[in-house]
């Protein structure tokens, strides 16, 4: 081999090296404090049913705030929460989990219907998990908040406005736990599974057909919309159960709706940039909250929040 042709290999070996280490870099989750229980198993799913728990020092039962990654039902993973949204918490007494839970896939193979389902019962069997552990885990059951973004925000949102599901006859002390939020805090937030009012508010809305079985590998989210359109009134029941929007009453927590990737302001009937992270789907979720008595903020960059200023600072105050 004669010397230039050592030098290209040499460079070809550098560049693979450094391309493999951003690479991994990528994909390796970021710091975050040591969790006081790690990968506590709430269910029968071992490997997706399960959240970290990080206590934070307190004299008195402290409240707890739940994280709920996004992914669209399909992905991500607890692991994906940082220093940067569990710190702030701790640092003024307030708990925090993150967990994950049962993606569609899992779900259409489990039967579940419809999918949706898992991933939604999941959620909120592990806060009653959390709050079947008040007594050892220093939590005050009464101040449970949550928060999440896109299919973490729609499920947060679910929790927020969704009936008790504590069955309090049940032999299973779990089951007998509340499944309420105090509050729910969240980014980029999915309102209403419903195809015919997403494409009133969002005419090149796409999301939702996956999440009641439209969902099959190669099909793209366009094709299980349009799926959802055609079946619609077979799933109407289905939608109004799992639809944030259709659970609104005036014993609802206070709701912080945050759409930080709005480019311009909201309006009925405009085509969106991203159609499935629109401020559009917070206007009209607000409107009917604040028509019902129960407090919502809407913010995007366009319009500020004055009164809290971010998510983080809506739950401590409403934690607090």
């Amino acid at each position: 081999m004669n010397h230039r042709a050592l030098v290209l290999t040499f460079a070809l070996l550098v560049f693979s090296s450094i391309a493999s280490a951003q690479e991994k870099a990528k994909k390796a989750p970021p710091a975050r404090p040591e969790p006081t229980v790690a990968d506590y198993v709430y269910g029968t799913d071992s490997e997706r049913q399960k959240f970290d728990f990080w206590q934070a020092k307190s004299d008195k039962p402290t409240p707890v705030v739940l994280l709920i990654h996004g992914g669209g039902w399909m992905n991500g993973d607890k692991s994906g929460y940082g220093t940067n949204a569990i710190q702030p918490y701790l640092d003024r007494g307030i708990s925090v989990a993150a967990i994950n839970y049962r993606f569609i896939p899992q779900a259409m193979e489990q039967k579940v219907e419809p999918p949706v389902k898992a991933p939604l019962h999941d959620a909120a069997r592990a806060l009653q998990t959390i709050r079947s552990k008040a007594k050892e885990w220093n939590i005050d059951k009464t101040k449970v908040g949550a928060t999440g973004s896109s299919a973490g925000a729609c499920t947060s949102l679910w929790l927020a406005m969704h009936d008790d599901l504590a069955d309090p006859n049940s032999s299973d002390p779990i089951a007998r736990e509340s499944s309420r939020l105090s509050c729910a805090a969240v980014v980029g937030a999915q309102t209403s599974l419903d195809p015919k009012e997403l494409r009133e508010w969002i005419p090149n809305a796409i999301y939702g057909g996956h999440a009641f079985g439209f969902a099959e590998k190669g099909r793209k989210r366009p094709e299980e919309f349009e799926l959802l359109i055609a079946n619609r009134e077979k799933v109407l029941p289905w939608i109004k159960e799992y639809s944030p929007i259709e659970l609104v009453s005036k014993d609802d927590p206070p709701i912080y709706l945050d759409y930080p990737n709005q480019k311009t302001p909201p309006k009925q009937g405009q085509e969106e940039k991203d159609p499935t992270h629109s401020a559009m789907y917070g206007v009209p979720l607000v409107a009917k909250l604040n028509g019902a008595g129960v407090e919502a903020i809407l913010a995007y960059p366009d319009q500020k929040d004055e009164k809290y200023g971010s998510v983080q600072k809506f739950l401590i105050e409403k934690l607090k």
